[in-house]
Protein backbone atom coordinates (compact mmCIF):
# COMPACT_ATOMS: atom_id res chain seq x y z
CA UNK A 1 0.00 0.00 0.00
CA UNK A 2 1.58 3.24 -1.07
CA UNK A 3 1.36 5.85 2.22
CA UNK A 4 3.33 8.82 0.14
CA UNK A 5 3.69 9.32 -3.52
CA UNK A 6 5.55 12.40 -4.99
CA UNK A 7 5.50 12.80 -8.95
CA UNK A 8 7.37 14.71 -10.91
CA UNK A 9 8.19 17.63 -8.14
CA UNK A 10 9.66 21.14 -9.17
CA UNK A 11 9.90 24.24 -6.81
CA UNK A 12 12.45 26.45 -4.54
CA UNK A 13 12.23 28.68 -1.34
CA UNK A 14 12.91 31.44 -3.76
CA UNK A 15 10.64 32.74 -7.16
CA UNK A 16 12.28 31.69 -10.04
CA UNK A 17 15.01 29.05 -8.54
CA UNK A 18 13.92 25.76 -8.31
CA UNK A 19 16.54 23.55 -6.36
CA UNK A 20 13.53 20.16 -7.03
CA UNK A 21 13.58 19.95 -10.86
CA UNK A 22 11.21 16.74 -11.46
CA UNK A 23 12.21 14.39 -8.82
CA UNK A 24 10.14 11.13 -7.57
CA UNK A 25 9.72 9.16 -4.73
CA UNK A 26 6.94 6.64 -3.19
CA UNK A 27 6.87 5.14 -0.01
CA UNK A 28 4.79 1.69 1.40
CA UNK A 29 3.46 0.82 4.51
CA UNK A 30 6.14 -0.49 7.00
CA UNK A 31 8.82 0.86 4.59
CA UNK A 32 12.01 1.98 5.04
CA UNK A 33 13.48 4.69 2.54
CA UNK A 34 16.29 6.33 2.37
CA UNK A 35 16.93 9.85 0.40
CA UNK A 36 20.93 10.38 -0.71
CA UNK A 37 23.03 12.53 -2.49
CA UNK A 38 25.29 15.29 -2.50
CA UNK A 39 25.42 18.46 -0.64
CA UNK A 40 23.08 20.44 -2.49
CA UNK A 41 21.41 17.71 -4.30
CA UNK A 42 17.87 19.07 -2.73
CA UNK A 43 17.12 16.12 0.10
CA UNK A 44 16.22 18.17 2.77
CA UNK A 45 14.41 20.57 0.45
CA UNK A 46 12.02 17.55 -0.73
CA UNK A 47 11.31 16.42 2.74
CA UNK A 48 10.17 19.98 3.36
CA UNK A 49 8.58 20.12 0.13
CA UNK A 50 6.16 17.26 1.29
CA UNK A 51 5.92 18.74 4.42
CA UNK A 52 4.32 22.41 2.76
CA UNK A 53 7.51 24.16 3.74
CA UNK A 54 8.52 24.71 0.42
CA UNK A 55 7.04 26.71 -2.53
CA UNK A 56 5.72 23.47 -5.31
CA UNK A 57 5.87 25.46 -8.83
CA UNK A 58 4.28 21.86 -10.87
CA UNK A 59 4.35 18.04 -9.38
CA UNK A 60 1.98 16.35 -7.14
CA UNK A 61 2.53 15.19 -3.24
CA UNK A 62 -0.06 12.62 -2.37
CA UNK A 63 -0.33 11.16 1.11
CA UNK A 64 -2.73 7.70 1.12
CA UNK A 65 -3.79 8.46 -2.35
CA UNK A 66 -5.25 11.99 -1.94
CA UNK A 67 -3.65 15.60 -3.53
CA UNK A 68 -2.29 17.13 -0.28
CA UNK A 69 0.40 19.11 -2.57
CA UNK A 70 1.76 22.48 -0.95
CA UNK A 71 -0.81 22.53 1.90
CA UNK A 72 0.21 24.05 5.14
CA UNK A 73 2.24 21.83 7.70
CA UNK A 74 -0.22 21.96 10.22
CA UNK A 75 -3.29 20.13 8.14
CA UNK A 76 -0.44 17.64 7.15
CA UNK A 77 0.06 16.77 10.76
CA UNK A 78 -3.71 16.11 11.00
CA UNK A 79 -3.43 13.75 7.93
CA UNK A 80 -1.27 11.55 8.98
CA UNK A 81 2.31 13.24 8.41
CA UNK A 82 5.18 13.68 10.91
CA UNK A 83 8.33 14.96 10.56
CA UNK A 84 11.83 15.82 12.43
CA UNK A 85 14.28 18.67 11.34
CA UNK A 86 17.81 18.04 11.71
CA UNK A 87 18.38 20.52 14.16
CA UNK A 88 16.37 22.24 16.88
CA UNK A 89 13.77 19.43 17.41
CA UNK A 90 13.03 19.46 20.85
CA UNK A 91 12.54 21.84 24.01
CA UNK A 92 15.27 21.98 25.87
CA UNK A 93 13.69 23.92 28.53
CA UNK A 94 10.56 21.00 28.54
CA UNK A 95 10.57 17.59 30.01
CA UNK A 96 10.16 14.65 28.34
CA UNK A 97 7.15 14.44 29.08
CA UNK A 98 5.63 17.67 28.24
CA UNK A 99 7.56 17.58 24.85
CA UNK A 100 4.91 13.93 24.47
CA UNK A 101 2.48 16.38 25.60
CA UNK A 102 3.03 19.10 22.84
CA UNK A 103 3.31 16.22 20.12
CA UNK A 104 -0.73 15.99 20.69
CA UNK A 105 -1.81 18.63 22.29
CA UNK A 106 -4.98 18.80 20.27
CA UNK A 107 -5.90 15.52 21.08
CA UNK A 108 -5.47 15.59 24.79
CA UNK A 109 -7.42 12.56 25.37
CA UNK A 110 -5.41 10.30 23.23
CA UNK A 111 -2.34 11.36 25.39
CA UNK A 112 -2.08 8.42 27.85
CA UNK A 113 -2.45 5.53 24.82
CA UNK A 114 -0.39 7.14 22.34
CA UNK A 115 2.22 7.80 25.69
CA UNK A 116 2.28 4.07 25.63
CA UNK A 117 2.66 3.19 22.10
CA UNK A 118 5.73 5.23 22.19
CA UNK A 119 7.52 4.41 24.99
CA UNK A 120 7.07 0.45 23.77
CA UNK A 121 9.18 1.57 20.62
CA UNK A 122 11.58 2.98 23.29
CA UNK A 123 11.71 1.99 26.37
CA UNK A 124 14.47 4.08 27.71
CA UNK A 125 12.12 6.99 27.90
CA UNK A 126 9.66 5.45 30.73
CA UNK A 127 12.33 6.46 32.98
CA UNK A 128 13.20 9.43 31.71
CA UNK A 129 9.77 11.47 31.84
CA UNK A 130 10.84 13.72 34.33
CA UNK A 131 13.81 14.93 32.84
CA UNK A 132 14.21 18.01 30.98
CA UNK A 133 15.17 17.76 27.43
CA UNK A 134 18.33 19.94 27.46
CA UNK A 135 19.71 17.60 29.60
CA UNK A 136 19.94 14.65 26.97
CA UNK A 137 22.85 14.00 24.98
CA UNK A 138 22.47 14.62 21.24
CA UNK A 139 21.48 10.89 20.18
CA UNK A 140 18.97 10.99 22.95
CA UNK A 141 17.09 14.28 21.78
CA UNK A 142 16.74 12.88 18.14
CA UNK A 143 15.34 9.72 20.24
CA UNK A 144 12.55 11.86 21.59
CA UNK A 145 12.14 14.02 18.45
CA UNK A 146 11.14 10.41 16.72
CA UNK A 147 9.18 9.62 20.07
CA UNK A 148 6.95 13.41 19.75
CA UNK A 149 6.53 13.17 15.83
CA UNK A 150 5.10 9.85 16.48
CA UNK A 151 2.64 11.01 19.12
CA UNK A 152 0.13 12.04 16.69
CA UNK A 153 0.05 8.27 15.19
CA UNK A 154 1.57 9.20 11.74
CA UNK A 155 1.14 7.17 8.84
CA UNK A 156 4.92 8.77 7.47
CA UNK A 157 7.35 9.95 9.58
CA UNK A 158 10.10 12.23 7.32
CA UNK A 159 13.88 12.17 9.26
CA UNK A 160 15.70 14.80 7.97
CA UNK A 161 19.70 13.93 8.99
CA UNK A 162 18.58 12.37 11.90
CA UNK A 163 22.53 10.72 12.58
CA UNK A 164 24.24 14.59 12.00
CA UNK A 165 26.80 15.04 14.49
CA UNK A 166 26.49 12.02 16.35
CA UNK A 167 29.01 9.26 17.76
CA UNK A 168 28.70 6.27 15.83
CA UNK A 169 27.48 4.13 18.46
CA UNK A 170 24.64 7.15 18.63
CA UNK A 171 24.09 6.81 14.95
CA UNK A 172 23.97 3.29 15.12
CA UNK A 173 20.80 3.74 17.69
CA UNK A 174 19.34 6.22 15.67
CA UNK A 175 19.20 3.84 12.70
CA UNK A 176 17.43 1.18 14.31
CA UNK A 177 15.09 3.43 15.81
CA UNK A 178 13.94 4.61 12.10
CA UNK A 179 14.59 1.06 11.45
CA UNK A 180 12.03 -0.15 14.32
CA UNK A 181 9.18 2.73 13.40
CA UNK A 182 9.49 1.44 9.99
CA UNK A 183 8.83 -2.30 10.84
CA UNK A 184 5.84 -1.14 13.20
CA UNK A 185 3.51 -0.21 10.09
CA UNK A 186 4.52 3.60 9.83
CA UNK A 187 6.18 4.28 6.16
CA UNK A 188 9.77 6.37 6.72
CA UNK A 189 11.79 8.38 4.24
CA UNK A 190 14.83 9.48 5.82
CA UNK A 191 17.38 11.99 4.19
CA UNK A 192 20.91 10.90 5.65
CA UNK A 193 24.73 11.71 4.24
CA UNK A 194 25.77 8.50 5.84
CA UNK A 195 24.97 7.08 2.92
CA UNK A 196 26.62 3.39 3.65
CA UNK A 197 24.91 2.62 6.57
CA UNK A 198 21.60 4.38 4.98
CA UNK A 199 21.49 1.64 2.61
CA UNK A 200 22.19 -1.32 4.71
CA UNK A 201 18.98 -0.64 6.46
CA UNK A 202 16.55 1.10 4.01
CA UNK A 203 14.25 -1.25 1.96
CA UNK A 204 14.68 0.93 -0.85
CA UNK A 205 16.45 4.52 -1.46
CA UNK A 206 17.06 7.24 -4.01
CA UNK A 207 19.66 9.24 -5.28
CA UNK A 208 19.46 13.01 -5.62
CA UNK A 209 21.58 15.24 -8.50
CA UNK A 210 20.55 18.53 -9.25
CA UNK A 211 17.03 18.14 -7.81
CA UNK A 212 16.51 15.25 -10.20
CA UNK A 213 16.31 11.16 -9.16
CA UNK A 214 20.01 10.29 -10.42
CA UNK A 215 19.48 6.46 -9.09
CA UNK A 216 17.27 4.29 -7.47
CA UNK A 217 17.25 0.16 -6.02
CA UNK A 218 16.95 -1.21 -3.07
CA UNK A 219 19.25 -0.97 -0.91
CA UNK A 220 21.60 -3.84 -1.25
CA UNK A 221 21.46 -2.64 -5.07
CA UNK A 222 22.66 0.26 -4.78
CA UNK A 223 25.31 0.12 -2.45
CA UNK A 224 26.71 -2.42 -5.22
CA UNK A 225 26.22 -0.64 -7.91
CA UNK A 226 29.58 0.67 -9.50
CA UNK A 227 28.12 3.77 -10.83
CA UNK A 228 26.73 4.45 -7.04
CA UNK A 229 30.42 3.63 -5.47
CA UNK A 230 32.10 5.83 -7.88
CA UNK A 231 30.14 9.24 -7.89
CA UNK A 232 28.74 8.95 -4.55
CA UNK A 233 29.56 6.56 -1.72
CA UNK A 234 33.20 7.76 -1.57
CA UNK A 235 31.93 11.17 -0.67
CA UNK A 236 28.58 10.65 0.64
CA UNK A 237 29.33 9.62 4.21
CA UNK A 238 30.77 12.97 6.09
CA UNK A 239 33.28 13.00 8.92
CA UNK A 240 31.37 11.98 12.48
CA UNK A 241 31.55 14.59 14.78
CA UNK A 242 31.85 13.30 18.78
CA UNK A 243 29.00 14.00 20.20
CA UNK A 244 28.41 17.00 22.56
Amino acid sequence: MTVVEVKSLVGGYLPGIDILNGCDLTAGKGELVGVLGPNGAGKSTLLKAIFGMVRIRSGQVLIGGEDVTGISAEKLVARGVGFVPQNNNVFTDLTLRENLEIGIFQRPKEFAGRLAAVCDLFPDLTARLKQRAGSLSGGQRQTLAMARALMTNPSVLLLDEPSAGLSPQRQDEVFLHAYRISRSGVAVVMVEQNARRCLQICDRAYVLDQGRNAHTGTGDQLMHDPKVIELYLGTLATDVENEQ
